[in-house]
């Protein structure tokens, strides 16, 4: 018996040096782990910076590259737009048709971007027929929704001194009260909604817009909140 006791005695002493031997062990690996748990709030704190970062940059190129933000100038699109609202638009928004809104550009006119809508496009014939206030594109009139008023001023289209800026034959394209014209290659012609009071292709120094010189298609609404959306075109109506 009392060697059996000197057995049992050195069989718990055994497992406690293992014991302790594990415990050392672990040890350290409890420290690393509460070393590391103290690094991680900093490191979730970088990675949220991080993404932010690149949020923005992506948000910058964006609008750099695939669209901008215009904002609205004169009372030319009334009642589609006002002056003052905001607009997306894009260079990726497909080929420009009859009825987009688009911004342009042309030096010869006026350095800051102005905003009209697509009347006509490369190869249609267009007649204005100024005292009934009509459109017609392609022997089709237009019934123009969109407007707020019918097309009653001519402005330089049916001047005498501007004929060879539009390509008209006095002796086939115009009469007493109308006049027609063919848009040309790789060109628009463009008016504003609001007819009477616009400054647009009726006028020789805007005349046909080189596709080159629009900046692109209004597609958005940004502002104001009230009236934010998206923007569609006109479709071609002859009512």
């Amino acid at each position: 018996m009392p060697r059996k006791g000197r057995h049992t005695t050195k069989a718990v002493a055994a497992e406690a040096a293992v014991e302790e031997r594990m415990d050392a062990d672990q040890q350290p690996q409890s420290e690393q782990d509460a070393g590391e748990e103290a690094v991680n709030p900093y490191k979730d704190t970088y990675d949220w910076i991080h993404c932010i970062i690149v949020a923005i940059i992506v948000c910058v190129l964006v609008f750099v590259l695939l669209a901008r933000v215009i904002t609205v100038r004169g009372s030319s699109m009334l009642p589609t737009l006002e002056e003052n609202d905001r607009i997306v638009i894009t260079r990726l928004a497909g080929d420009y048709e009859y009825g987009d809104i688009v911004v342009l550009q042309k030096d010869s006119f006026r350095t800051e971007p102005i905003v009209k809508r697509v009347i006509g496009t490369a190869g249609q014939t267009l007649e204005f027929n100024f005292t009934e206030g009509t459109v017609t594109v392609d022997g089709k009139r237009l019934y123009e929704n969109y407007i707020r008023e019918k097309t009653y001023d001519s402005y330089h289209i049916m001047d005498p001194d501007y004929y060879e800026v539009y390509g008209i034959d006095p002796e086939k394209d115009v009469g007493e009260d109308w006049v027609r014209v063919t848009v040309p290659e790789g060109c628009l012609f463009v008016m504003g909604d609001n007819r009477n009071n616009s400054s647009d292709s009726r006028v020789a120094t805007v005349a046909y817009v080189d596709t080159r010189d629009v900046m692109g298609k209004a597609v958005f609404r940004l502002y104001p909140f009230h009236k934010m959306g998206a923007i569609y075109g006109a479709e071609l109506n002859d009512g």
